[in-house]
């Protein structure tokens, strides 16, 4: 859904709007380095590399695999969606040895499958929130059992919605995006590494631009010095500071209830206008619920006619489930009751019920 009137973070278009700073002024600096701190408190980490990669989630993905994973190293990876046949994609450029555990789109990934899928992985990488189907996949029970593999985990669509715990369960390389939850444009893939992953970066990684250890060289305002690697996207960091202000002023626990009592409402008001829910029961994301279309509906028309009569965006089924299911995004500074009840209502007009 589109964000709809009284956008709650006037501080993130205010950002857009300060006067440019050099990417090696130290009001930047310093502005950077409180994003990274605000950052650690999100991910719920104290990993002092900890920072926003100059680009989008994919950004991220490919950032997380490049620097720990080396040719032939064996990568397990739970595939129930689009994001994480991409995380398949992205380690077998690397020269993985890939090890995909499939199973049905809008299932989560059993943990046990993940850890039984090869006696020594390197890696185990898993999507937190998978953005295809709207399903949560257990992250707890893998990190407690994936010995000395590192576990790897895409939280694009998860990080500031629901819990996420990166020290608590023993993550050792997330990665998300700005533009879900946090509730900022897209631009910024905000990574973080433990100490233990950050042992077994590989000396090149396949990317000059994404290899932490030239980005990383910076240890934090304790020691004044910084490595200048590319120049930051400075309004975008600005951005990104004002919108994780905004959700640490709500308070993340508040931020993940806002989002599930939004997504319960969703899903009531969808089912009562026919709509079956697609994801699995107990792993359904608040912040993004996928649908079944009830027979008869055209996609691409309906979905058309909310965008252009009432300005509500709605995504629809990718892969097989093209034109057969919505996934309707509940996230960040739109996830506000007002904007269910706008969807809602107009998909009634609509649909003339």
């Amino acid at each position: 859904m589109g964000p709809g009137p009284g956008n709650p973070y006037p501080e993130v278009a205010q950002a857009f709007a300060r006067p440019m700073l050099g990417h090696l002024d130290p009001a930047f600096v310093a502005l950077l380095d409180e994003t990274c701190e605000r950052l650690r408190t999100v991910f719920r980490t104290t990993n002092p590399l900890t920072l926003p990669i100059s680009g989008t989630g994919s950004a991220g993905m490919e950032a997380a695999f490049v620097n720990v994973v080396e040719p032939g190293s064996p990568v397990v990876v739970g595939v129930n969606g689009v994001f994480g046949q991409r995380m398949c994609d992205v380690a077998a450029r690397c020269g993985a040895e890939v090890v995909p555990v499939e199973v049905p789109w809008g299932q989560p990934v059993p943990a046990a499958r993940l850890l039984e899928a090869h006696p020594s992985p390197a890696v185990i990488a898993v999507v937190h929130a998978e953005t295809s189907t709207g399903v949560r996949t257990d992250v707890e029970e893998l990190a407690r059992d994936k010995g000395d593999a590192l576990l790897l985990v895409d939280c694009v669509t998860s990080l500031g919605g629901i819990p996420f715990e990166a020290d608590a369960w023993g993550v050792d390389i997330a990665y998300s995006g700005t533009q879900k939850c946090l509730g900022v444009p897209p631009g910024l893939a905000p990574l973080t590494v433990s100490e233990r992953a950050r042992e077994r970066i590989v000396p090149v990684p396949r990317s000059w631009y994404l290899d932490l250890n030239m980005i990383g060289r910076y240890t934090g305002p304790a020691t004044g010095t910084r490595t200048y690697h590319h120049t930051a996207p400075i309004s975008m960091v600005a951005a990104l500071h004002a919108g994780l202000g905004a959700v640490l002023d709500e308070g993340l626990e508040a931020s993940w209830a806002r989002h599930e009592a939004c997504g319960e409402q969703l899903r009531t008001g969808l089912q009562a206008l026919g709509f079956e829910l697609f994801a699995a029961p107990g792993h359904r994301l608040p912040q993004l619920t996928t649908v079944w279309l009830p027979e008869g509906l055209d996609d691409a028309t309906t979905r058309a006619t909310l965008l252009e009569r009432y300005g509500i965006e709605v995504g629809g089924g990718l892969g097989e489930f093209a034109g057969r299911v919505w996934r309707v995004g509940c996230m960040g500074h739109t996830a506000r009751p007002r904007n269910v009840v706008s969807l809602l209502g107009a998909l009634a007009e609509v649909l003339g019920r």
